[in-house]
C-alpha cells in the first residue's frame, strides 16, 4: 500500500471520528436543554413503573388475538382519581378539577401573587397549540379553591395545574408538543418568578407509548353491512326513512346516528360508498349498500349494543331486499356472529384489566 493510500484511510477515519463526535456531542447537548425545560424528575404516580417494554414506532394496526390483550404495558393499572404530578400539597383539587393521572401530563405553577390575566391569557393560547388536547385549573386567591381557568376574569389566582392528554386517536404526544407545553409553562413562570414543577420528559414520553401501544390492540370497530342485490341499488329516500323509524337521526356528518338517553352514540349508519349521507343529496342519492358501525371501545355494554344493532341490520335488509355481509362481502351467519361478540368481550376485558372500561370517561378521552 503506497503512502498516499495510508494518507487517504488515515483522513477518511479522522473525518468519520469527527463527524460522530459531533454527533454525540450535539444529542448530549439537546438532552441537557430538555432536562432544563422540564426540571428535576419529581415522583409521580403517572410515571411509575417497574418493566417497561419498549413500545413498537407509531400506532399499531388493532388485533383480536387473546394474546396481545393479555399483554399489558407496565404500570398501565392507574386509578383516575390519583393526586396528579403537580399537585400543591396545600391546596387539594376538588373531583371536577381533577386529572386523570393515566391520560395526562400535569404540570403546575405555584405563585406568591395573583398571576396577571395577560400571563394566564398567553399561556393558555400556547398550550391549546400543542397539538394535544389540554386543559387548566387555576386555584382562586379569594374563594381558596381550585376551579377551571376562567379567561378573561382578571388577577384571580396564584396556582395553576395544566393538563396535556398524552394519547388520542392521532397517536401519543411527541417530544415536540412535549416540549411545547414544557417551555410555555416555564416560560410563564419565570415571567412572574413563580415556582414551576414538570414531570420528566422522557418518562412521560415513554408512558404515553406505552398507552398507545395497548389503546391500538384494541382500537377497534365491528361493521356489519346491508348491500344490494347484483344489479339492483337502495334509494336514499327508503334508507333514510327506515334508518329513522328504527331509531337513527342523519345529523351534519352525513352519518346516521343511534345515540342512547344520554345522547352518545351506539352505533352508526353510513353509506358503504364514499358519498355521505348528506340532506340535500339523499333524495336523489342511490347505493349498492350501507354499513353499520359499532366503535368497541367508546360503547359500554357492547354485547347488548352489538346484538341490537345486529337486529336493525337484518330489519334494513329484508326491508331493502338486501343481505348481510362481512367486510369482505361473505355473508355474515349466525356463527359469523358469534365470533364477532367472542371478540368484542375480549377487547371489554382487556380494557377492564387496564382500568379503561370500555364507554368510560377515560375510555372517550383517548378513543376520540
Amino acid at each position: 500500500m503506497s503512502d498516499l493510500q495510508i494518507s487517504l484511510l488515515a483522513i477518511g477515519a479522522l473525518v468519520v471520528g469527527a463527524v460522530f463526535l459531533y454527533n454525540w456531542f450535539q444529542e448530549r447537548r439537546f438532552r441537557r436543554r430538555l432536562g432544563e425545560a422540564f426540571g428535576e424528575k419529581p415522583e409521580d404516580v403517572l410515571l411509575e413503573r417497574e418493566d417497561v417494554a419498549t413500545p413498537a414506532e407509531g400506532r399499531l394496526e388493532p388485533q383480536l388475538e387473546a394474546e396481545a390483550l393479555d399483554a399489558p404495558p407496565a404500570g398501565m393499572m392507574r386509578d383516575a382519581t390519583s393526586p396528579p404530578a403537580a399537585a400543591t400539597p396545600a391546596r387539594e383539587a376538588p373531583a371536577e378539577t381533577e386529572f386523570d393521572a393515566v391520560l395526562d401530563c400535569v404540570a403546575g405553577i405555584e405563585a406568591d401573587r395573583a398571576i396577571p390575566e395577560t400571563v394566564v391569557s398567553e399561556l393558555m393560547s400556547k398550550i391549546a397549540a400543542c397539538g394535544k388536547p389540554t386543559r387548566a385549573v387555576g386555584f382562586h386567591s379569594e374563594t381558596r379553591s381550585w376551579e377551571l381557568i376562567d379567561r378573561g376574569a382578571g388577577a384571580r389566582y396564584t396556582g395553576l395545574r395544566l393538563g396535556l392528554q398524552l394519547v388520542n386517536r392521532s397517536g401519543p404526544v411527541n417530544p415536540a408538543q412535549l416540549a411545547m407545553f414544557s417551555d410555555a409553562v416555564t416560560s410563564a413562570a419565570d415571567k412572574i418568578h413563580a415556582r414551576v414543577n414538570m414531570p420528566d420528559p422522557q418518562a412521560t414520553l415513554q408512558a404515553a407509548r406505552d398507552l398507545d401501544a395497548f389503546c391500538a390492540t384494541v382500537d377497534v370497530a365491528i361493521g356489519v353491512n346491508v348491500v344490494a342485490t347484483q344489479g339492483r341499488l337502495f334509494s336514499g329516500t327508503k334508507i333514510r326513512a327506515l334508518a329513522e323509524s328504527a331509531g337513527f337521526k342523519l345529523e351534519p356528518d352525513g352519518v346516521f346516528h343511534f345515540r342512547d338517553e344520554r345522547r352518545r352514540t351506539l352505533f352508526t349508519l353510513d353509506n358503504h360508498e364514499p358519498a355521505p349521507f348528506l340532506p340535500e343529496q339523499i333524495k336523489t342519492l342511490s347505493t349498492g349498500g350501507v354499513t353499520m358501525l359499532l366503535d368497541v371501545p367508546r360503547v359500554a355494554d357492547g354485547l347488548d349494543v352489538l346484538e341490537g344493532m345486529v337486529e336493525i341490520a337484518r330489519s334494513l335488509a329484508s326491508a331493502l331486499g338486501g343481505h348481510l355481509v362481512d367486510d369482505n362481502r361473505v355473508e355474515l351467519s349466525e356463527a359469523g356472529i358469534a365470533r364477532i361478540g367472542q371478540q368484542l368481550s375480549s377487547i371489554r376485558d382487556a380494557m377492564e384489566r387496564h382500568g379503561i372500561p370500555a364507554g368510560s370517561p377515560r375510555a372517550l378521552r383517548l378513543f376520540s
